[in-house]
């Protein structure tokens, strides 16, 4: 459930790749509040600057002109990202994998594990634990990467294409996964994707087009 706090706010934040006549701007002046509980979905062709614009809201790219402000509760372990497609460390096996954030937060191992085992079985995935990333399938993959997510506990989750590269069903079951996560931790969610069947189970949706983020289409 939404709540009045806002997480991050954009406002005019652009993002420009390059100088001069070859300069390519992916983001222009976008504005954007993202607020506890939330669940946007920012929706648009390949290479609207979906991507772009949620490696801004995340940190991971700095805005070339126009403000990006996070509330200054928000620590730096309170994001968790889920990228598109394979983001497993191969030499580690699924648990490993999904307390890999624990742990490097210092988190005891056993505690780390107890979570990350906790938070496979609410994506259900928990018979996935022993195995390698080559051993499991996209699908499985990403819920996973979701599980890691998950056991963190961040309270803004932010997936780019979770489901891109996945068949309806499996792409399903990867949004149930998410939105469990979610759920299951209070955490405001943002999905960028370009199916409308999958921004349809999000409350808000914010479309993009040639890097412009669009009015919000507000769902009852």
């Amino acid at each position: 459930m939404a709540s009045d706090e806002v997480l991050v706010r954009c406002a005019g934040a652009a993002l420009t790749f390059g100088r001069g006549p070859r300069a390519v701007v992916a983001v222009h002046g976008a504005d954007l509040e993202v607020r506890a509980g939330d669940r946007l979905a920012v929706v648009g062709p390949s290479g609207s600057g979906k991507s772009s614009l949620l490696y801004l809201v995340a940190g991971l790219e700095q805005p070339t002109s126009g403000t990006v402000i996070r509330a200054a509760s928000l620590g730096p372990y309170d994001i968790g990202l889920v990228f598109q497609g394979d983001s497993l460390i191969p030499a580690l096996n699924v648990a490993e994998n999904t307390a890999l954030p624990l742990v490097l937060t210092d988190r005891p191992e056993g505690e780390a594990r107890l979570c990350a085992l906790a938070a496979l079985a609410l994506v259900d995935a928990a018979d996935l634990a022993d195995r390698l990333p080559e051993e499991i399938s996209g699908g499985q993959a990403q819920r996973v990467a979701a599980a890691r997510v998950l056991a963190q506990a961040p309270r803004l989750i932010l997936a780019d294409e979770p489901t891109g590269r996945l068949d309806h069903a499996t792409g399903a079951h990867v949004l149930d996964a998410l939105l469990t996560a979610a759920d299951h931790t209070g955490a405001a969610l943002v999905v960028t994707t370009h199916d409308p069947a999958v921004a349809a189970r999000l409350t808000v949706r914010r479309s993009m087009r040639a890097g412009r983020l669009l009015a919000p289409e507000e769902v009852p």
